[in-house]
């Protein structure tokens, strides 16, 4: 599949998408590993339905981390 790639895109566009999906890849188990957390800021999270979301459509953990991210963002910057 790579050879595919760098057949169609040249070197410098294989190595782009080979990061690109390796970046997506952590991105996502990342996101597994947040939603699976069973205590959010001690406060205990009832997401079993996030948790099958999460495996059957990669996406949406990218997207889940993203907004923690920025919610954590704006409780820590909160006065």
């Amino acid at each position: 599949m790579l050879q595919s790639i760098y057949d169609t895109l040249g070197f410098f566009g294989a190595l782009t998408t080979a990061l690109i999906i390796f970046i997506m890849f952590i991105f996502w188990i990342a996101g597994i590993a947040g939603i699976t957390l069973p205590y959010d800021g001690g406060r205990k999270k009832g997401n079993d339905w996030q948790i099958m979301l999460a495996v059957l459509f990669p996406p949406y953990p990218i997207f889940w981390l993203i907004y923690d991210m920025y919610m954590q963002h704006r409780y820590m910057t909160k006065d």
